[in-house]
């Protein structure tokens, strides 16, 4: 009778090598496949926004909300969804604060929130999310003193203006909005961000999200990926000069694709 015999221990070492290897070799592409995947995921929320600020525009006389710096969006908007999922970014879902916080400021990959009771008054008790809107996007009534001393003469009221596909509207952020200024200096490392009373300035988008970008959705509520050194040429309001930073960029952005 023939004789079988098992594996020898040299043989199982080969074996198992041979599985660690292409482990390794195939560990960074599925990694980068499930980035990819999320970053398209990202990109199909915003278009689901965009179909729910074309609901809101087209029901106030094309005109987007009042709000101060848009920071209220998600009461504003509230009746025109019902998935509070669409708050998120897949690349941060995890709220920053899950058991509440008077300033939950989110992160990279961390979701702003969630918020505490001090915001009830506005509707944002228990929220969390990851994107953020352009607070330049606004319409205030005309000839009211804004109490924040804004100038809100540079604000984009309406989605019909020329140049629509380069003014930012709603985007990856670590807070609910921010009024960027073409002299906000770019964060010193991937993260930095100082808030205000009315939220943060560019740095608060200036986040690399997804492989030295963000996805944002535009006023002709378009999407795409934005390279973060772009975020200086876009028109953030009527005011912006959009010739870029010219102020040396710290040492995590520099080898960052240009524009």
């Amino acid at each position: 009778m023939d004789k079988r015999g098992g594996f020898t221990l040299v043989e199982l070492l080969v074996v198992i090598a041979i599985i660690a290897l292409l482990m390794a070799i195939l560990m960074p592409a599925l990694n980068r496949v499930g980035k990819q995947a999320k970053a398209v995921t990202c990109q199909l929320n915003l278009s689901q926004w965009g179909k729910i600020f074309t609901m809101y525009t087209v029901d106030n006389d094309g005109y987007f909300a009042s709000g101060s710096s848009g920071k209220v969006w998600t009461e504003t908007l509230g009746p025109y969804y019902s998935e509070p999922k669409l708050h998120c970014c897949p690349m941060a879902t995890q709220p920053a604060f899950p058991e509440g916080s008077s300033y939950p400021e989110g992160g990279k990959f961390l979701a702003w929130g969630v918020f505490d009771g001090t915001y009830a008054q506005l509707g944002l008790e228990g929220v969390y999310g990851s994107y953020g809107m352009n607070g330049h996007v606004s319409n205030p009534k005309r000839g009211v003193p804004d109490p924040w001393e804004r100038d809100t003469t540079k604000n984009w009221r309406s989605a019909g203006v020329n140049g629509a596909s380069n003014i930012p509207l709603f985007l990856d952020c670590t807070w609910l909005g921010g009024l960027p200024e073409d002299s906000d200096p770019p964060p010193q490392y991937d993260g930095d961000c100082h808030f205000g009373p009315l939220g943060t300035n560019i740095q608060g988008f200036c986040l690399d999200r997804h492989n030295e970008g963000i996805n944002g959705l535009f006023l002709d509520f378009s999407v795409r990926k934005i390279g973060l050194k772009e975020l200086w040429r876009l028109k953030w309001h009527r005011k912006f000069d959009t010739s870029g930073w010219s102020g040396g960029w710290p040492e995590w952005m520099k080898d960052f694709k240009d524009d």
